[in-house]
């Protein structure tokens, strides 16, 4: 198999398995590894129809184009750099993935008005940000009953109100998958 071309990443399952999605090279912009997605999806039970999803940090789009590929009714992507707008939202239109929804927003800002619950929400924002402590404590309040939280950084994730029921480590990554105490 020869190697993907850089600022790739492949969807790993679902309606879109092995769709290849391009993203600009950015600083602090890093996919989640196909490691931890492959991971955290077999801890989701592989599909996720009905449910609804936030990628908070949205990047690539690796996390919440692979929720759509697995049956989630509705992902709402943020980002806020606009040529990674431009770029998931070129990808939204080729997959086609209309259960996806891609908005110019800060994460913190967006998660910080009350407003739409999630039934699982991905944070994994760029790891010198330093903003994965605000960002769990900001996305708790916005998820629905039995809503879980998937976090990835470059240290374990905690955060009062929350218990890890998941963890691993990918590379440079450690990613969780956290629910409500």
């Amino acid at each position: 198999m020869s190697p993907r071309p850089a600022n790739t990443v492949r969807i790993i399952g679902g309606l879109f398995r092995s769709r290849i999605l391009r993203f600009p090279d950015m600083p602090g912009l890093r996919p989640t590894p196909d490691r931890a997605r492959e991971t955290l999806f077999n801890w989701l039970g592989q599909q996720l129809d009905g449910c609804t999803c936030l990628d908070a940090f949205a990047g690539s789009g690796a996390l919440g184009f692979e929720a759509a590929s697995r049956g989630a009714a509705r992902v709402l992507m943020l980002e806020r750099e606009e040529r990674v707008l431009a770029a998931l939202r070129e990808q939204a239109r080729l997959l086609p993935a209309p259960a996806v929804e891609i908005l110019r927003a800060d994460a913190l800002s967006y998660l910080a008005v009350p407003g739409e619950c999630f039934d699982l929400i991905f944070l994994d924002p760029p790891f010198a940000a330093g903003c994965l402590p605000a960002a769990l404590q900001l996305a708790a309040t916005r998820l629905r009953p039995g809503g879980r939280i998937y976090a990835e950084a470059p240290a374990p994730a905690q955060a009062d109100g929350l218990r890890a029921l998941r963890s691993g480590r990918a590379g440079h990554s450690h990613f969780c998958l956290l629910e409500p105490v």
